[in-house]
């Protein structure tokens, strides 16, 4: 397994706040990392660090598994938040004059960049005339101009609507597949970078929260069932006799989450009403992803206080 981006305990302060806090994430050849947290949880700055724009305060940096940052940072390509192009000029002019600075011929590569981006009819139009997402895919073409390995997007599908955040995704996933692109996508939306994230790695107040697949993220918000009982403790103890300890989940001092054998309700309602445990309800419940970001969140949020 090929690690194109690995970062250990990567710190950034900003005088006595860190922004970044002892960060450790990885991602492997082929991945759409969804990169997710709230505005202001580290994700650009993270961003920022690793495409050399802001230097670490401690912690290391490996990419393509090399640590001679300057030589693998020729393989990447990156847009962070705004995008970076000219209003006056045309989706054209704007790849020439990228094309110039990189060194790059442009003679055969802007018009396979406006056609890969779905610019290749935008004509004489300007950039300050462009939607949100047309100055969006401009800037990920510039991104793209010295065909990278590894793509990191900072935030691309913010405030977009919806037909502007399917064109996105279309284009990330294309990239992705088709040119072999291994991408970072960063967003506060969990729902969205689910329908094109492979791996993800969770981000809040400067702290990794936790990193998994889309595998894993589709098990953690399947049905559960839900017992709401008068005596938790005594609950999870007598569950434990018939349920896996990873199985039990205690949402609160009246809850259980029970994540596996949701057809055995009747038989754990009887265990704990035989065993003196009064069971209010029994229900089968749902968790959408942002609920699950949520949940995630306030985990971290308490964790810090």
């Amino acid at each position: 397994m090929e690690y194109v981006l690995q970062t250990n305990n990567l710190t950034k302060m900003f005088g006595k706040k860190a922004a970044v806090n002892g960060v450790t994430l990885s991602v492997r050849r082929g991945d759409i990392y969804g990169f997710i947290g709230r505005n202001g949880a580290g994700k650009t700055t993270m961003i920022r660090m690793i495409s050399g724009l802001a230097h670490s305060t401690s912690g290391s940096i490996r990419l393509f598994e090399s640590e001679d940052l300057d030589k693998q940072r020729r393989k990447t390509g990156t847009m962070i938040e705004n995008p970076a192009v000219f209003p006056s000029l045309t989706a054209r002019q704007n790849l020439h004059y990228y094309c110039r600075l990189l060194g790059l011929d442009p003679q055969n590569t802007i018009d396979e960049m406006l056609n890969l981006v779905g610019l290749g009819d935008a004509g004489k139009k300007k950039a300050k005339n462009f939607s949100l997402g047309m100055k969006q895919r401009l800037a990920i073409a510039i991104a793209l101009l010295d065909n990278p390995e590894f793509l990191m997007l900072d935030e691309p599908i913010n405030g977009l609507d919806p037909s502007g955040i399917k064109e996105i995704r279309e284009l990330v996933l294309k990239l992705n597949k088709e040119r072999n692109i291994t991408i970072l996508i960063s967003s506060h939306i969990l729902g969205e970078l689910s329908k094109m994230a492979s791996r993800y790695g969770v981000i809040n107040n400067g702290v990794m929260v936790d990193e998994f697949t889309n595998v894993e993220l589709e098990g953690r918000c399947k049905g559960r069932l839900e017992i709401k009982v008068d005596n938790v403790e005594l609950a999870v103890n007598i569950l434990l006799k018939v349920v896996k300890a990873s199985d039990i989940i205690v949402i609160d001092e009246k809850t259980i989450q029970i994540t596996k054998d949701m057809e055995k309700a009747g038989l754990f309602n009887t265990e704990l009403a035989t065993n003196g445990v009064s069971v209010s309800s029994s229900v089968v419940v749902g968790q959408d992803l942002e609920d699950y970001f949520m949940h995630l969140m306030d985990i971290t949020d308490k964790s810090l206080r």
